[in-house]
């Protein structure tokens, strides 16, 4: 099939990649097709297979592309350091990270069980591997005597949980501003690991 007049891949790709983003967000992976995709893009149902193979590849690259931006943000926000500042610093940045990336993050923990077994351990191994750094700084801390934690993956698994949390509730413009959220949650991440 001839690409459009005036079609890009450079703009073409990406405009693919947002919308399914925001319907897949919106409605569910299973409830889009990949008609609604095209149309919401302006081109042909067709159109999108220059770009990805099937609906389930496309899934794929959008939670690759966010759980490597996760982590190569999280790299390069690292102040690296003693314990506790590495610990804010990953909790101050996981709020800001995530906030910005709302459907993002919802496709990463209600979509990922659309995908077929090698497809849903490539995305968890870069959720371990983004779990890790945490567990690791925890585990830091602790040997330090800084933190006292029975267990190091459990607290990083439980402190994820509680900062992805922050998507559920937080609405722009509210009572709370952004940076209000971090102080609150960096509070109870430090009550909660303290030796």
């Amino acid at each position: 099939m001839a690409r459009k007049t005036g079609s890009h891949s450079e703009i073409t790709g990406p405009r693919i990649r947002d919308a399914a983003l925001k319907l897949f967000a919106r409605h569910g992976f299973a409830a889009v097709s990949m008609r609604q995709i095209a149309a919401e893009v302006g081109v042909q149902a067709g159109a999108l297979y220059l770009y990805t193979p099937d609906k389930e590849t496309l899934l794929l690259d959008l939670l690759r592309t966010h759980m490597d931006d996760l982590i190569a943000d999280w790299v390069s926000a690292d102040p690296g350091g003693a314990p506790v500042a590495r610990l804010e610093a990953f909790v101050r940045f996981h709020i800001r990270f995530n906030l910005e990336r709302a459907d993002a993050v919802f496709l990463s923990y209600m979509e990922l069980r659309n995908l077929g077994p090698e497809n849903f351990a490539a995305i968890e191994t870069l959720r371990r591997d983004y779990e890790t750094r945490l567990e690791t700084v925890l585990s830091e801390g602790a040997a330090a005597g800084i933190f006292a934690l029975r267990d190091a993956k459990i607290a990083a698994y439980a402190i994820i949980a509680m900062l992805t949390g922050v998507n559920t509730w937080y609405r722009e413009g509210g009572r709370l501003s952004r940076a209000a959220v971090g102080d609150l949650y960096w509070d109870m991440v430090r009550r909660s690991v303290a030796a």
